[in-house]
């Protein structure tokens, strides 16, 4: 899934605020910031590349060519397919008896829809203008999908957490539907449109800064940046007391959430002695032998994507129960088990998460992958994960069940949130910037952060800032009516909910 720049073209000509760049000027910028992926990418250690200063300049040839405030225009009705029919056409090839449960979720609150409408969603930006500059993007990359893990060194670091979207496709798609997540969410909540409108054009200065700050670090000083949640830095934004505090509370949590803590929680000692998973229908239940057998097999499997040490200290643990446990939002529907394994002694527990990986919600929008990415989901997931996420999980790995594609995780291990409960006032608008900063670090791993910084803008270009705003708060208006059709299909008995 990497992104192979190769080498770029000479970019003749930067055009001030009045010039309109040629059309020649145009097609050497996106030659520029602009290369497809290779099956198998071969780097070149012998040539040098165009210098960042050249590439930025690309970058705001293109900004002229679609100038920011384009960013703004609202969604348009003429031709918008029906959201519910979009809807429908997700829940296909889910379970059955789940999708119920999905759709009552997705029709519990406006963010809510917004976090199971991946897809509808993905249509709409599809639609929009493009910078013309490519990253591997997340592809759902709202509010609800930063959090803390811990490292392997046991550090608890804030993140990009969740890459079952994971594509190829213009970065702006990410930042447009977190800076809509922001405004949704602020809606639920009652927050007015002043402090919500901060946040969101907070946001995307954060991205901005971030991005003109990583334009001209070295590749390995980039790779290695990790936002560290005791302490946290963003460019232009210093952490506030109340901030603070939010964060403090979030991480002493996760360092509660353990392996050994949730087998307190939902594990229990069979009359042998023994351990099983407790049912907790729907969210926890049992699978048939058969199931049981599938998932272990997948995990042997799975063991052949680890490095080679990896797999040597996986292959002393042995798998002591299977269940199938239902996630999130968006997800609910997909096959996904929860795997309980036992190293030393019971005493020792590690927790699996076996999540079936289907097609990209914006997969129709965007060039197919290349193999081996395309044929296997749980392969995209994986490398979009490892090449996104600063500090990733040692365990994560991809695996064939049935003749589906999955992925493997650690469960829960060192894991937590920023409860969106506690996000008004100052720590909104602090981790909105930070969220924003974050996706540029993630964004800048794969992309060319130069040619993006040229297009966002410098420190004191807010143009991008006050476009994806506007552009977020009419698409929040757009999502309400989306929730309320949801809702109403499902009061008509079109969809099924429970």
């Amino acid at each position: 899934m990497d992104l192979d720049f190769g080498h770029p073209a000479t970019v003749t000509a930067e055009p001030t605020g009045s010039e309109t760049p040629s059309r020649e000027q145009v097609s050497d910028a996106v030659e520029t910031v602009l290369a497809p992926a290779e099956d198998y990418p071969r780097i070149n250690l012998r040539s040098q590349g165009e210098p960042w200063e050249k590439r930025r300049a690309a970058g705001k040839v293109l900004r002229a060519a679609v100038n920011h405030r384009a960013h703004a225009d609202p969604v348009r009705p003429d031709g918008r397919p029906d959201p519910v029919s979009l809807i429908e056409a997700a829940n296909r090839d889910r379970q059955e008896h789940l999708v119920p449960l999905r759709m009552a979720r997705m029709a519990d609150s406006p963010f809510a829809f917004l976090r199971g409408a991946a897809h509808v969603m993905a249509w709409d930006l599809a639609q929009s203008p493009r910078s013309g500059i490519n990253v591997v993007m997340d592809g759902d990359a709202h509010l609800a999908n930063f959090g803390l893990f811990g490292t392997p060194q046991r550090d608890i670091v804030l993140d990009l957490n969740d890459f079952d979207e994971v594509t190829i496709g213009p970065w702006e798609w990410d930042l447009k539907r977190l800076a809509a997540s922001l405004t949704v969410a602020a809606r639920d909540r009652g927050i007015g449109r002043g402090e919500r409108r901060r946040a969101a054009t907070g946001c995307v200065a954060g991205y901005r800064l971030a991005m003109n700050e990583l334009a001209r670090q070295g590749p390995l000083d980039v790779w290695h940046r990790a936002a560290r949640a005791d302490d946290l830095e963003f460019k232009g934004i210093e952490i506030d007391p109340a901030s603070k505090a939010v964060i403090s509370k979030a991480v002493e949590k996760a360092r509660r959430r353990n392996n050994k803590a949730l087998l307190d929680q939902i594990g229990e000692r069979r009359i042998d002695g023994g351990w099983r998973l407790r049912e907790d229908a729907p969210i926890l239940t049992a699978v048939d032998e058969e199931t049981r057998e599938g998932v272990i097999s997948g995990l042997e499997r799975y063991a052949e994507s680890l490095p080679r040490e990896r797999r040597f200290m996986l292959s002393r643990y042995h798998v002591v129960d299977v269940v199938h446990r239902v996630v999130g939002v968006g997800s609910v529907g997909t096959r996904a088990y929860l795997a309980l394994l036992f190293g030393n002694s019971d005493e020792d527990a590690l927790f699996l998460q076996v999540k079936e990986a289907v097609a990209p919600a914006h997969a129709p929008y965007v060039d197919a992958l290349p193999e081996p990415y395309r044929s296997h989901q749980g392969t995209r997931v994986v490398y979009g994960q490892r090449l996104l996420q600063a500090v990733g999980d040692p365990l994560l790995g991809w695996t064939t069940i049935e003749g589906r594609p999955f992925y493997v995780r650690q469960m829960k291990n060192m894991k937590g949130e920023v409860p969106m409960s506690v996000l008004t006032g100052r720590p909104f608008n602090y981790f909105a910037w930070g969220y924003g900063a974050l996706l540029a670090r993630a964004h800048a791993r794969t992309g060319d952060a130069a040619a993006i910084s040229g297009y966002c803008g410098g420190p004191e270009n807010t143009g991008l800032d006050t476009a994806l705003a506007d552009w977020a708060e009419a698409y929040a208006d757009q999502n309400e009516r989306d929730h309320a059709a949801l809702v109403a299909a499902i009061g008509d008995g079109r969809l099924p909910a429970s």
